[in-house]
């Protein structure tokens, strides 16, 4: 699947690598190791971001748990916004909806985030959520963050 479209300049170069993300998340936010979540892609304003399934994520039913898929959702954001404005460790999510589509299949979930507007003090972010290999939409989220003042 090609990269989500941002609107941004697709060849605009991140604020930030994956390995300067994993080494921030890595101080200051303890629970992506808990999650396992995978930085996939990264781009200006757009990111792709993984949940490895692991069967302490299911809920009865059989499903990935819907705070786990909101936790991929807003990790999904905070990447996508970090590689547009760059290690800003104190971006916090103001706002965060979530509608379940349907029953993921027993597989890793993918996020395509992608912001579709970033201000000077607040970012808004579009996000869909899909298993590994199933182009079908699970989960679509969309989501605010507050960017503190520099």
């Amino acid at each position: 699947m090609p990269a989500p479209q941002a609107p941004f300049d697709p060849n605009q170069t991140p604020k930030l690598t994956i390995a300067e993300l994993d080494e921030l998340v890595g101080e200051l936010a303890p629970f992506v190791a808990l999650y396992g979540f995978k930085v996939d892609e990264i781009g200006f304003g757009w990111a792709r971001v993984r949940l490895p399934y692991d069967y302490n994520f299911v809920r009865p039913g059989g499903t990935i748990s819907g705070p786990a898929m909101m936790a991929l959702a807003d990790y999904g954001m905070y990447v996508g916004l970090m590689g547009a404005i760059g290690p800003v460790a104190l971006a916090v999510t103001t706002n965060l909806n979530i509608n379940f589509l349907h029953k993921p299949a027993e597989k890793d979930l993918l996020c395509d985030a992608r912001l579709i507007k970033l201000g000077k003090r607040l970012a808004v972010g579009d996000m869909s959520i899909h298993p590994e290999g199933d182009d079908r939409m699970c989960a679509h989220v969309t989501a605010t963050y507050s960017i503190p003042p520099q």
